[in-house]
């Protein structure tokens, strides 16, 4: 799942994603997210990925926020995440929390999130 209010960027990862193969779910903001991940409200049976590249900075609800109630959930707790961040940007707040696996500074290499992301995948099967 990609999770950024920047509709660019979710194209473009869900473009590169797509073409290693993957299957990507899209959420604008935080609260979207959540709600395609059935944790509020709260729904069974919605589809879980494998893992979620997750924007800091978006109307609504934050990345921080979103990574913090899905850390709550036990439904989405063991899914990694992957945050976006802009330099330097709020990357501290997220050094605690056990489920944020890796970080990117945007602007990213898309050589680089596409290596992360198969590294990842395959660390998880």
């Amino acid at each position: 799942m990609v999770v950024d209010d920047e509709r660019d960027v979710v194209t473009l990862i869900r473009f590169l994603l797509e073409k290693d193969g993957h299957e990507v779910l899209e959420a604008y903001n935080g609260v979207d997210a959540l709600a395609k991940l059935g944790v509020e409200p709260k729904k069974e049976g919605a589809p879980l990925p494998d893992l979620i590249i997750l924007d800091v900075m978006m109307p609504l609800m934050d990345g921080y926020a979103t990574a913090t109630r899905l850390r709550e959930d036990p439904t989405t707790r063991p899914i990694p995440v992957v945050v976006l961040t802009a330099k330097g940007q709020m990357r501290e707040l997220f050094e605690m929390a056990p489920n944020v696996a890796a970080y990117i500074e945007k602007p990213f290499d898309p050589k680089n999130l596409r290596d992360l992301v198969a590294g990842m995948l395959a660390g998880n099967k």
